[in-house]
C-alpha cells in the first residue's frame, strides 16, 4: 500500500497545490464583501487565513515524520507547503496591517504592547528566510547551511501555534490541541536509534 502511494506520488505534479492554495482566500474574501463572514468579517477573514497558514505550515510538518516511520515518502510537496503557509500568513498579516488597524503607529504599538503580536511577528520573520531561500539555486548555493537554515522552521511554528493560544484568550481546547500536535510532530521528526546492547 505504501509503495502505491509513493508511486502515485512521484508522479503527481505540486502546481495544482499552488492554484488551489488560492481557492480559501478567494471565497474567504468574496464572504466578507457578502456578509457570509457574520459581524465583523475583515476579523473573521484575518483569523481564518491566520489559520489556515498554521494549519498549511502543521502539514509541512507531517512529511518527515511520514516518511521515518511509515515510509511514505510526500518529500516533493514539503516546499509548496512550506510556500503555501507563507503566502497564507502574509495575506493573514496584510488583512490586519490594510483591512483592520490601518494606521501604522498603533501597528507598531500593537507589536510592542500586545505580546501575542509580538511572538506572531517574530514567528513571521523567521519564516522570511526560508522562503527566501526556497528555490533551487538558493539549495545550492547554500550547501549544507541550507539545512541548517530551514530548522527555523520549528520555532516558527512553536510561536505559530502559541499566538494562536493566546489570541483565544483563556485555555480554550482547539488552540491548545494545536500546540499539542506541533509538540508530537517535533519530537516524531527524531528518528528512534536503536541502543546498542554491550555483551557481558
Amino acid at each position: 500500500m505504501i509503495g502505491r502511494l509513493n508511486h502515485l506520488a512521484r508522479k503527481l505534479p505540486t502546481w495544482p497545490l499552488y492554484i488551489g492554495a488560492l481557492i480559501p482566500p478567494a471565497w474567504y474574501f468574496y464572504a466578507g464583501l457578502t456578509g457570509q463572514l457574520g459581524v465583523d468579517p475583515v476579523k473573521a477573514m484575518e483569523h481564518k487565513i491566520g489559520l489556515l497558514g498554521l494549519q498549511v505550515l502543521i502539514a509541512s510538518l507531517c512529511v518527515t515524520p511520514l516518511r521515518l516511520h511509515l515510509g511514505l515518502n510526500l518529500i516533493k510537496f514539503r516546499r509548496a507547503l512550506g510556500l503555501i503557509a507563507f503566502f497564507y500568513i502574509v495575506l493573514h498579516l496584510t488583512v490586519w496591517i490594510v483591512l483592520d488597524v490601518q494606521i501604522m503607529s498603533q501597528i507598531i504599538a500593537d507589536i510592542y504592547k500586545r505580546p501575542y503580536i509580538t511572538i506572531g511577528m517574530v514567528a513571521f520573520v523567521l519564516m522570511i528566510p526560508l522562503a527566501a531561500t526556497s528555490y533551487n539555486a538558493a539549495i545550492r548555493k547554500l550547501g549544507r547551511n541550507w539545512r541548517q537554515l530551514h530548522k527555523l522552521v520549528y520555532p516558527a511554528v512553536l510561536l505559530g501555534g502559541v499566538h494562536f493560544v493566546m489570541l483565544r484568550k483563556g485555555w480554550q481546547l482547539e488552540p491548545l490541541l494545536y500546540v499539542a500536535a506541533i509538540v508530537v510532530l517535533l519530537f516524531l521528526r527524531v528518528p528512534m536509534r536503536r541502543k546498542v546492547m554491550r555483551p557481558t
